[in-house]
C-alpha cells in the first residue's frame, strides 16, 4: 500500500527536523563537556589578563584544542611603577619641582604684569611679531632678563652655602634694582607670593632661615634661587626654566595687547630660545659688578606705565 504523496513529505519533514534536534543537543552536549573540562584546567575561552597582557585563547573549531593566538601587552594602570626614562630618582624630583614651580598655573600673579609692554605697545614700540621679538631679545639679554637672571644665580650660591650675610646683600642690592615703583611691586610680590607658597606646600629644611636672612622678602629671583637651592635643584636648570618662565610671561602679555595669536606667540618664544640660553651662560659666569642694563627705553616704558590712562596690567 503506497503512502500518499502529502503524508510521505511531511514524514521526512519530521525526520529532518527531528536529525537537526539531535545534532543541535549533540553540539550542545560536546560544547559544555569541552567547558567543563577547561575550566577544570583553570582556563577560560574568553580574553583573560595575566601579568598585564591581556591573552585571547580562540578555537578553530569544535573538535581541537584552544591554542594561544595572540598576546597583546597593555598598561594595567597609571599608579603602575613605570620606569622614569633614564631619569634618577632626584632628577625627576629636580624636575617635577622646576615644572611646578615655574608653570603658569603656580600662584604668583606673574599674568597681572607685563613689565612695561602695555606702554610700548600704545606708543607703538610693539606692533606684531617682530617687533616684539626684538623688544624682548633686548630685555632680556641687556635688561632686567639679566639681571634677575645673575641675581638668582648668587641667591642660590649664598643660600647652598648658608653664607647669611652674602644673602642679605644680595636680597638688598636686587631690591634697589629696579628702575620704577610698579617694576617693584611686581618683583616684591611675585617673590613674597613665591615664598608663601614654597613654606605652605613646598617647605625643606633650612629654608626658613635663608628667608630670615634677607631682612625683607626677597624680590621674584633672588625667591627662586633660595628656594631651589633649599630643596637641592641643581642650578643651571633652574636658571634656565627661570628665563623661560619669564619670557613666557611676556610673550602672554603682549598676546592680549597687539592681539597676537597663538601660533604666533609659539614663533616668538622659538626666535629667543638661543636668547634664553646665552642670556643663561652670562649669568652663570657673572659677578655682581657685571650687572647693569642697556635697555632705556624698556624703562622708560615701565616709568610711564604708571601714568598711562587705560591699563589691563598693574605694569
Amino acid at each position: 500500500m503506497r503512502m500518499p504523496a502529502t503524508r510521505m513529505a511531511t514524514t521526512i519533514m519530521r525526520i529532518m527536523i527531528t536529525g537537526v534536534i539531535m545534532t543541535m543537543v549533540t553540539i550542545t552536549m560536546i560544547i559544555r563537556a569541552m567547558i567543563i573540562t577547561l575550566m577544570t584546567t583553570n582556563t577560560m575561552i574568553m580574553p583573560r589578563m595575566i601579568m598585564g597582557t591581556i591573552i585571547t585563547i580562540t578555537t578553530t573549531s569544535i573538535a581541537t584544542i584552544p591554542t594561544i593566538t595572540t598576546a597583546t601587552s597593555m598598561l594595567m594602570t597609571t599608579n603602575e611603577p613605570v620606569s622614569a626614562g633614564g631619569l634618577a630618582e632626584g632628577e625627576a624630583a629636580a624636575l617635577y619641582r622646576l615644572m611646578t614651580w615655574l608653570s603658569p598655573a603656580f600662584p604668583v600673579g606673574g599674568f597681572s604684569y607685563s613689565s612695561g609692554i602695555e606702554w610700548a605697545v600704545e606708543a607703538g614700540d610693539i606692533v606684531d611679531t617682530a617687533t616684539l621679538a626684538d623688544w624682548l631679545d633686548a630685555m632680556l639679554g641687556d635688561g632686567s632678563g639679566f639681571c634677575d637672571a645673575t641675581f638668582l644665580v648668587h641667591a642660590y650660591r649664598a643660600a647652598e652655602k648658608g653664607e647669611d650675610a652674602t644673602l642679605r646683600d644680595i636680597a638688598e642690592l636686587a631690591a634697589a634694582m629696579v628702575p620704577s615703583r610698579e617694576r617693584q611691586l611686581e618683583t616684591s610680590s611675585q617673590g613674597r607670593a613665591f615664598i608663601d607658597i614654597a613654606r605652605a606646600a613646598w617647605d625643606a629644611d633650612g629654608l626658613d632661615a635663608m628667608v630670615a636672612a634677607c631682612r625683607a622678602p626677597p624680590v621674584y629671583p633672588v625667591a627662586v634661587g633660595v628656594v631651589a637651592a633649599m630643596h637641592g635643584v641643581p642650578l643651571a636648570p633652574t636658571l634656565h626654566a627661570f628665563l623661560h618662565a619669564v619670557v613666557s610671561n611676556w610673550i602672554s602679555a603682549a598676546s592680549r595687547l597687539i592681539p597676537l595669536g597663538q601660533t604666533d606667540s609659539q614663533r616668538v618664544l622659538v626666535r629667543l630660545e638661543a636668547a634664553v640660553a646665552s642670556t643663561a651662560n652670562r649669568a652663570l659666569s657673572a659677578t655682581l659688578d657685571d650687572l647693569g642694563s642697556a635697555t632705556f627705553r624698556a624703562d622708560l616704558a615701565s616709568l610711564r606705565h604708571e601714568t598711562q590712562y587705560t591699563r589691563l596690567f598693574r605694569s
